[in-house]
């Protein structure tokens, strides 16, 4: 409590100065571009856990790249074969309707760019579904093992073998 009212009063005294912009970026202080620069975009610890159990399950794949070579969007697993595309998707990035909180820093911002990578999801599916591709989507809560069944199943399906990951 008194270091909470600590620094409300060296900010209400004009004690504390701001954090600088970064120019020319997006990111309201120095400190927010090098957390943002430190997201991975690819090979995550759910990517990684999904992926050591499709292994282990016996399949092989690809691993983020593009399922149709036109389309600039990649997946995270893709077997090219069965023409499945694995998304593993980060509840804040993607949105995800159980865990995504909104920021409560540059509010509009953000809610712009969630919502933009959502309808580019949509669109992704619906482009890869056009050229006879399937896409699952798994988010990044979800147990990898329960994620890992739903992919064997598709790809063996699509195989025309046994749905049964065992």
């Amino acid at each position: 409590m008194n270091l909470a009212e600590g620094w409300r009063l060296a900010q209400e005294r004009s004690l504390i100065a701001p954090p600088a912009p970064v120019p020319g970026s997006w990111a309201k202080s120095r400190a927010v571009r090098l957390s943002m620069q430190g997201n991975k975009g690819w090979d995550t610890e759910p990517e990684r856990q999904l992926r050591s159990i499709l292994f282990q399950s016996g399949l092989r794949y690809r691993v983020n790249t593009r399922p149709l070579k036109e389309l600039r969007r990649t997946a995270d697993v893709v077997f090219p074969g069965a023409k499945i595309a694995v998304f593993v998707d980060g509840c804040y990035w993607h949105g995800c309707p159980d865990h995504y909180r909104p920021a409560r820093d540059n509010e509009q911002f953000w809610h712009t760019k969630i919502d933009g990578n959502k309808a580019r999801d949509a669109e992704t599916d619906q482009l890869l579904a056009e050229g006879g591709w399937q896409s699952i989507r798994v988010w990044e809560h979800e147990e990898p093992q329960t994620a890992a069944v739903r992919v064997i199943a598709a790809v063996r399906a699509a195989r025309g073998r046994t749905a049964d990951p065992q």
